[in-house]
């Protein structure tokens, strides 16, 4: 019984999961996590990690394309996808196992299999069918994550039309790519593929591209995307589908036109939902609204002893949301004084060229808010370093409340803004007004002094510009 009875108990081995574990265990309690599949879950394996290792690939190969740009020349510049996808894969497979040390370094017992809820306070582990272990613990903290949404007529097959996985291993170049959604993982997939060289065609159902960010940083990026080549549609109606031997047809009206597009493969990028089946939710109080777990804020459920973290629990679905409601939701178990999470103060970063970063309200969400904004604005042309690194596209733009100051949000689309947006993230944090930032001394010449600029301009005080 010592080996199955414990504290605390984790479902799931994401960046939720792994991180609810190795707080717990800091904090004193026997703690055990429950993996199915691969440690590091979706993000670490098929999502956040790779991804940036192939997008990397990309950015290589377009400076090495703009090499006389700098002064320099090379000749039969090309790449090797499957050296490409394999360095992808390589990356996710070292951190896996950086995973597997910290749980073992915090000494977290891990199961491999599926854990369901058996009764109260109890969980069932099996493998392929097979018993492991009956479990026990009064705190269980389900983290289980969440899968790519299928589209009717447009679900992944693996071979003409691809979900985000079959997108990161291809053993071909598709010539003629379709991205149906544009949201973070759609632009991202369409930015890679365009830079190595295919045509790539968006569809997006709603009126704009990027719906989660601010109405204006999308519309820049948009025109950045088409003048690298992609053909962008909004406000898309999605008719029939006709599948090839080797090719897709799609059709679809936008703008009220109808058109008919033969492409070799689809990535479908259409959302999530959360994977709540096959837990043993059914005849507890816990409460599943749109596939995703209902919680307090705190990770706590309907049902006494079962918590929730992460994508299972709705938007924003990003990595970064899932670890720090990890931490809240032990250190609350725990009896630690802490206050739900703020998800306005979560950044968003998308990883496509020009990349992009929020944190905040956008403009429109302001307004509708019922704020007097003050809004600054500040190209990447006016700045130095984004010209001497010869990325002088971007913008930053920030939004405060003209009655008191406050940071109510801040958006950048450019070079390296995706390392940028804590510096906002930290102001909104510390609930800082535009007098603090505005006497910040921003280091020269960096990307940054954008930020600072952005300030001033709110306030009619930019410098640069």
């Amino acid at each position: 019984m010592a080996d199955t009875v414990f504290d605390l108990i984790v479902v799931g081995g994401g960046p939720g999961g792994y991180v609810a574990a190795i707080r717990a265990a800091q904090l004193g309690m026997k703690t055990a996590l429950v993996e199915r599949a691969h440690l590091g879950g979706i993000c670490l394996n098929w999502g956040c990690i790779p991804t940036k290792a192939l997008l990397r690939a990309a950015e290589i190969n377009h400076l090495l394309h703009h090499l006389s740009d700098f002064g320099f020349a090379a000749d039969n510049i090309r790449y090797d996808l499957d050296a490409v996808v394999k360095r992808s894969r390589t990356v996710a497979g070292q951190l896996s196992s950086g995973v597997k040390h910290l749980l073992k370094k915090n000494k977290v017992t891990v199961f491999d299999g599926h854990a369901r809820l058996s009764g109260r306070h109890r969980l069932d582990v099996s493998k392929d069918g097979q018993p492991v272990a009956t479990l026990e613990a009064p705190h269980i903290v389900l983290a289980t994550g969440a899968r790519a949404r299928q589209l009717p007529g447009l679900e992944a097959d693996g071979t003409l039309i691809w979900s985000y996985r079959e997108a990161m291993v291809p053993k071909a170049l598709p010539k003629r790519l379709l991205v149906v959604g544009s949201g973070a993982i759609g632009i991202e997939f369409a930015s890679f593929y365009r830079s190595l060289g295919s045509e790539v065609t968006v569809l997006e159902a709603v009126e704009r591209i990027l719906p989660a960010e601010d109405e204006e940083i999308a519309a820049f990026a948009r025109k950045s995307f088409e003048a690298q080549g992609m053909t962008i549609h909004t406000g898309v109606k999605i008719g029939k589908v006709e599948k090839g031997r080797d090719e897709v047809t799609i059709s679809f009206e936008a703008a009220g036109k109808k058109h008919s597009l033969t492409v070799d493969r689809i990535i479908a990028a259409v959302g999530i939902v959360g994977n709540v089946e096959n837990l043993g939710l059914e005849g507890t109080a816990v409460t599943i609204e749109k596939t995703h777990i209902v919680t307090d804020g705190l990770g706590r459920t309907g049902e006494d002893g079962v918590y929730a973290i992460g994508d299972l629990t709705g938007p924003p679905w990003l990595a970064h949301k899932a670890s720090h409601e990890a931490v809240l939701c032990v250190e609350a178990i725990a009896g630690l004084d802490v206050h739900p999470l703020d998800i306005t103060n979560i950044p968003g970063c998308t990883y496509c060229r020009p990349q992009i970063a929020s944190v905040g309200l956008t403009e429109a969400k302001a307004r509708e808010r019922g704020y007097e904004v003050r809004v600054g604005r500040f190209p990447f042309i006016g700045n130095g370093k984004a010209i001497a690194m010869g990325e002088a596209e971007g913008l930053t733009k920030t939004i405060f409340d003209a009655k008191t100051g406050e940071l109510l949000g801040a958006h950048m689309v450019g070079p390296e803004v995706t390392e940028m947006i804590q510096g906002f993230t930290i102001a909104r944090t510390l609930e800082t007004t535009e007098a603090e930032l505005m006497h910040t001394v921003f280091p020269h010449p960096t990307v940054s002094e954008t930020m600072h600029e952005a300030v001033l301009d709110a306030y009619g005080r930019a410098l640069h510009f």
